[in-house]
């Protein structure tokens, strides 16, 4: 090992994390794993409207993992990804809904470059529809790269949809890499998204796959990737299976975790589990080493960790290859959408009305089939400012692609469904009246406190006049007093309530665990189907001239509603403000 390569392996230890040590003998090999995960689009560095920000993105991630290549020898490096990869983004939008769809998908080609050895599917990529991810899964299979999840069965004949693993092999050993997707498809997103599929439950199913391919490829090595939360632990736990398999799996060498955006890394004799995150923010970084006598292995030792990656370092050669399709991102998203005359500010949203949550509400109220809204904030704490709105703006109101349902739902059940979704939002006044805790979170900031549940389910209802009296206790907070328009509110009258498929799917738990409504009542009772809601709003400020804060807040429409009693939660609120927003 000569002084150069010493030195890059000691400047790379996290940006590497591992020490140098010594040589290894030719009766020890070593494979580095690195994987990425969630990153929802996050392709590229530079901001696509003037002014911007320098961003994470695969550019900066491929400068890393070529790094350690140059570092440890590219024959030494497994590159693998746990999912999300074709939502969440401007470009991603662009090229899934606006793009000539006679061209190629640019996504194959970027994982190609990248160097991915195999990529898992996560449940926003599903949500892209058959029309999308279809192509991409021939276009993947084309380049090389496969895109894996051995959980998603085609029901027509129990086979796979997706490739179940690869072999990959590398410094002369065979290394098997099993994906699954994630189990709980069904409650994010509607059935047209995924017609002809089944999605199995990673317990006991990955033991069972794990144990089939070991048989039959006799690998040296197994690299487990799942698009799956890592949970408390429980197998009953479809969002989140991760920390379940890593108790519980045997023969598997590294398990990767993603879906949560959350970062988790634990160890235990011969296996490391790793959750990078999201966004291209970080990467999770095996090392496994195999002892060898003669041909056969006599022991592995495992380690990982979590490693930043640096915004500003990138793959210049990379940037180049794709320069033509930021430019046509960057070009669609500074297109003009209107005016507004107000500021957004999605922070807000958590502690009372406010005019973010009230334009979405004011869109999904424009049906005319919709009475009452359940509207979330999507975006934790992003700011549009008053002015002249690009599409770029879109993405800050309403990040995803959730489709408008209509359902009808009983006034009991919308006040049920209401009750349990403050019950994820706000606590007991004590120390705090928002449900909050002492933890990082990369989904909630940089500041130390956090909610404790997601809070893009925590719905505010567009439409009714009502109050949320946090001393009360679950079941009883919510007072509806009228519908929006004076109106009587009747608890046995039904009612067309306009809310994301996302949710009407059973995502976050209110209509079904809330409402009480099962998955086929909620089918029974879907009386129609609009298409994208942020194409809705794009299309909301096409037809205004100027959105004021008194167009989307008017009183008939939206309603009004706020948290009582004011002079106890008032100052418990502004003491929650503080903590979760630096």
């Amino acid at each position: 090992m000569n002084r150069h390569y010493t030195k890059l392996i000691l400047i790379l230890t996290c940006l590497l994390g591992f020490a140098a040590g010594p040589a290894f003998s030719q009766n020890t090999r070593q494979i580095h794993i690195v994987e990425t995960g969630d990153i929802h689009g996050a392709w590229f560095d530079e901001p696509y409207v003037d002014g911007g920000q320098t961003k994470p993105s695969l550019m900066s991630v491929k400068y890393y993992v070529d790094s350690l290549r140059a570092a440890v020898g590219a024959d030494n490096v497994i590159l693998v990804d746990a999912g999300d990869c074709l939502q969440g983004d401007n470009a991603t939008y662009y090229f899934n809904n606006i793009a000539d769809r006679s061209q190629p998908h640019p996504f194959p080609r970027l994982a190609k470059a990248m160097g991915y050895d195999a990529v898992v599917v996560g449940n926003h990529d599903i949500e892209t529809g058959h029309d999308v991810y279809d192509k991409v899964l021939a276009e993947m299979n084309a380049i090389g790269v496969p895109w894996l999840a051995g959980n998603v069965l085609r029901q027509a004949d129990g086979g796979t949809y997706f490739p179940l693993y690869k072999m990959v092999r590398k410094a002369g050993v065979n290394v098997a890499v099993i994906g699954f997707g994630n189990p709980n498809i069904r409650e994010w997103l509607p059935e047209n998204k995924f017609t002809g599929m089944d999605f199995l439950s990673l317990a006991p199913y990955a033991q069972a796959l794990i144990d089939f391919v070991v048989k039959k490829e006799k690998p040296d090595a197994v690299v487990v990737v799942t698009h799956s939360g890592t949970g408390a632990g429980s197998p009953e736990e479809l969002e989140a299976q991760s920390l379940y398999l890593f108790n519980n799996l045997k023969g598997v060498d590294v398990l990767v975790g993603g879906h949560d955006h959350a970062r988790y890394i634990a160890s235990k004799q011969g296996m490391v589990y790793l959750n990078a995150g999201a966004k291209s923010r970080y990467v999770g970084h095996a090392v496994i080493d195999l002892h060898f006598s003669g041909k056969r292995i006599i022991s592995k030792d495992v380690s990982g960790e979590i490693c930043p990656i640096d915004k500003n370092k990138v793959d210049w050669v990379l940037k180049s290859q794709f320069e033509k399709e930021f430019e046509a991102v960057k070009d669609f998203t500074n297109r003009k959408v209107g005016t507004l005359q107000t500021t957004f500010r999605s922070r807000d949203a958590f502690f009372g009305m406010n005019d973010y949550v009230s334009l979405v509400h004011s869109v999904q109220l424009s049906v005319p089939e919709a009475q009452v809204s359940f509207a979330a904030p999507l975006t934790y704490d992003g700011t549009v400012n008053g002015g002249t709105l690009v599409y770029n703006d879109m993405f800050t109101v309403y990040p995803y692609e959730n489709e408008l349902y209509i359902v009808r739902m009983k006034g009991s059940e919308i006040k049920a469904a209401m009750e349990f979704t403050y019950n994820m939002w706000i606590t007991t006044p004590g120390d705090h009246v928002l449900y909050i805790e002492p933890q990082k979170s990369d989904r909630y900031g940089s500041s130390d406190w956090s909610f404790v549940n997601r809070s893009y389910n925590f719905d505010s209802t567009g439409g009714l006049n009502y109050t949320v009296d946090v001393t009360k206790p679950y079941g009883s907070r919510v007072n509806i007093t009228t519908l929006a328009d004076g109106k009587t509110f009747d608890m046995d009258a039904y009612y067309n309530v306009a809310m994301t498929s996302y949710r009407a799917s059973g995502g976050g738990g209110s209509i079904n665990e809330g409402a009480g409504l099962t998955p086929e009542q909620v089918a029974e009772r879907t009386i129609m189907k609009y298409p994208a809601i942020r194409d809705m709003v794009y299309d909301f400020f096409k037809s205004h001239d100027a959105v004021t804060s008194e167009l989307i807040n008017d009183p008939s429409v939206v309603g009004s509603w706020k948290f009582v009693p004011e002079d106890i939660v008032g100052p418990l609120l502004e003491k929650d403000r503080k903590l979760l927003f630096k």
